[in-house]
């Protein structure tokens, strides 16, 4: 039977030092919710190595799901994947205790985080906990001389993509009810960013 699982190098680079800080910042029981899990590596690596906690899977583009289905087929606590679009409320999700997105904001227009942030405010619980993953500028300037490559890389295959201003998604995160807990400075100049429902 042909594997149709996907592969993301990057899933595989950044999967452990992102479940370190997974293991600090997520509760111990509760139902975790990935927007735009991709692959669906990522989902299988955290649900096996946090099995207290339910994950639910979503990816807009169809096409996924399969291979998210495959990585996660034999993880009793991972629920088929859902085809979650962030701009079109309301979300399939009624609420969640929190919510993980990894290498999505600078991928896609700026809308996307507007519409992240408002559909996250309206299911996380209270205490409930925001997850972003990626390159950030802080204080309106790159970290790192890669970043400001990376970043012209991405303006230049699309006009509305680009690095974001860490102050800028904290400020949308404030005007939902998310309120900023931390930023963890991780692997290849990205940051783990951690909010939490007041």
């Amino acid at each position: 039977m042909a594997d149709v699982r996907r592969r993301a190098p990057a899933a595989d680079r950044n999967k452990g030092p992102i479940l370190d800080v997974l293991r600090q910042m997520l509760p111990p029981h509760g139902l975790v919710v990935e927007i735009a899990s991709g692959t669906g590596q990522h989902a299988a690596h955290f649900a096996a190595a946090m099995p207290g906690l339910q994950w639910q899977p979503t990816e807009p583009n169809a096409a996924y799901h399969d291979s998210i289905r495959a990585w996660t087929e034999d993880l009793p606590n991972v629920r088929l994947p859902l085809a979650l679009d962030v701009s079109r409320h309301p979300w399939p999700v009624e609420r969640a205790d929190a919510i993980l997105c990894i290498n999505m904001i600078h991928i896609s227009p700026w809308q996307s985080t507007l519409d992240l942030m408002a559909g996250a405010g309206a299911i996380l619980v209270r205490g409930g906990v925001l997850f972003l993953y990626g390159p950030y500028r802080r204080n309106g300037s790159h970290t790192a001389p890669s970043n400001e490559a990376f970043d012209a890389d991405l303006r230049s295959r699309h006009s509305e993509w680009g690095v974001r201003d860490l102050e800028a998604v904290v400020e949308v995160a404030a005007k939902n009810g998310l309120g900023f807990r931390e930023a963890v400075a991780m692997p290849a100049n990205n940051f783990s960013v951690v909010f939490g429902k007041v």
